[in-house]
């Protein structure tokens, strides 16, 4: 049996880093991950939850804030609980053993003001996909396959 899951995303909020009464680290974060299609035009997005253990949850609530482009390596886990109104509640989320950090703490920033400047000027024009593609001008014998 295979259990493994690879996610690309960004973080949706800073990492929450807690502690279990052994000592023991936990941090919990999620992120945003673009499907790879448009429903109806728009672009619809997954957010997973993550969890991270130990020495590596230390790392990523010392290194990771919301925006932060990572790569989370780990496996699938669904649990399940019973809430206050006495209804089973089920839970899907991944168990990270390695998050890694896809940019710099400097290019966040500037992803960050990027992503502001964007939103900003899409109500002046339509920032579609696709738009009005230019031709290339290039020659059969220049592509590599």
């Amino acid at each position: 049996m295979l259990n493994r899951v690879i996610l690309t995303g960004r973080l949706t909020r800073d990492p929450d880093l807690r502690y279990t009464p052994a000592g023991v680290a936990i941090t919990k974060f999620t992120i945003a991950v673009d499907r790879p299609y448009k429903n109806q035009g728009e672009q619809e997005t997954d957010f997973i939850p993550i969890i991270v253990w130990r020495q590596l949850a230390e790392t990523v609530a010392n290194y990771c804030r919301k925006g932060r482009l990572v790569a989370v390596e780990g496996r699938l886990q669904v649990r399940n609980y019973e809430n206050n109104e006495g209804k089973r509640v089920y839970v899907t989320e991944v168990i990270a053993d390695n998050v890694r950090f896809l940019e710099s703490n400097r290019s966040n920033n500037n992803h960050q003001t990027n992503r502001q400047t964007e939103s900003n000027s899409r109500s002046n024009y339509d920032n579609s996909q696709y738009g009005n593609p230019e031709p290339i001008d290039i020659s059969d014998d220049d592509l590599p396959f």
